[in-house]
């Protein structure tokens, strides 16, 4: 089955500056992840009709335009099952069905099979036809993904990357950046980078002492972090927070420390 994409300027954190919105089918199509309206995404719809909408996660860099989308299009919106009421609040559409994993979209190119995929945001899955799967903000082919507390969760993150690794696709289509020839390769690269940089922040509280949250981050990056700082912060809380949850570290909202307070 074939994805069609159109690659949608939107004000994002993403250094590409764009959200990849997909598209499958032709007359009864599934539209992933409007980010807004743009001639390009309109050039790819303008010929099909359109059937179903539905977002990987409502960020506004991938929700903005299922207002528009649906209005234009009477087509059907789905929203995740349990998280509604968020959907409805991003968008500003109340969402016609709700999917779980393993629920299938129909469309005249063939069923979309819907994968639960939380971590970079509570809500967020991915859409899975043949060997493709839309993978949202999961995965990059370079650099990594943000997870960020308070709606990031690492260890969510962590168990849809091993998923999806053991799911073997043979490509990956992420709302950012070029399609991921090696998903296998690229799960266990970012798996890698979130176990390298907890060991960092495990590091700033046991050997470095360090106990508040921008200690901590002082500590667990040696890099610039001017313009991103603020994303590196919350990186770091959802790591305290994720430990803490283990119980290798205590984190009480303002210190950590390397053992629980007995």
């Amino acid at each position: 089955m074939d994805w069609q994409r159109a690659d949608v300027p939107v004000p994002t954190r993403a250094p590409t500056g764009t959200t990849a919105a997909y598209v499958c089918g032709d007359e009864a199509a599934l539209l992933v992840d409007p980010a807004d309206t743009d001639d390009a995404l309109d050039s790819l719809l303008s010929d099909r009709t359109l059937a179903h909408i539905a977002l990987t996660h409502y960020h506004p860099d991938h929700a903005g335009a299922v207002a528009h989308y649906a209005r234009e299009t009477n087509a059907t919106v789905w929203a995740r099952r349990g998280r509604a009421t968020a959907f409805e609040a991003a968008t500003g559409v109340t969402p016609d069905k709700l999917f779980s994993d393993g629920t299938t979209i129909p469309t005249d190119a063939g069923p979309v099979t819907v994968l639960d995929t939380p971590g970079h945001a509570p809500e967020h899955v991915a859409f899975a036809t043949d060997g493709t799967v839309v993978s949202g903000d999961l995965a990059v082919a370079e650099g990594s993904v943000v997870v960020g507390a308070p709606e990031g969760d690492v260890r969510a993150y962590l168990a849809s990357l091993r998923r999806l690794h053991a799911r073997n696709p043979d490509v990956l289509l992420p709302g950012h950046g070029p399609r991921i020839e090696s998903p296998r390769e690229t799960c266990a690269r970012l798996i890698s980078h979130r176990l390298e940089r907890e060991q960092r922040v495990r590091a700033a509280v046991n050997d470095d002492g360090a106990d508040t949250l921008d200690e901590i981050l002082d500590a667990a990056y040696d890099k610039d972090l001017t313009g991103v700082r603020d994303l590196a912060r919350e990186t770091v809380l959802a790591h305290l927070e994720k430990l803490a949850v283990e119980g290798t570290v205590s984190w009480d909202g303002e210190r950590a420390a390397l053992h629980p307070a007995e």
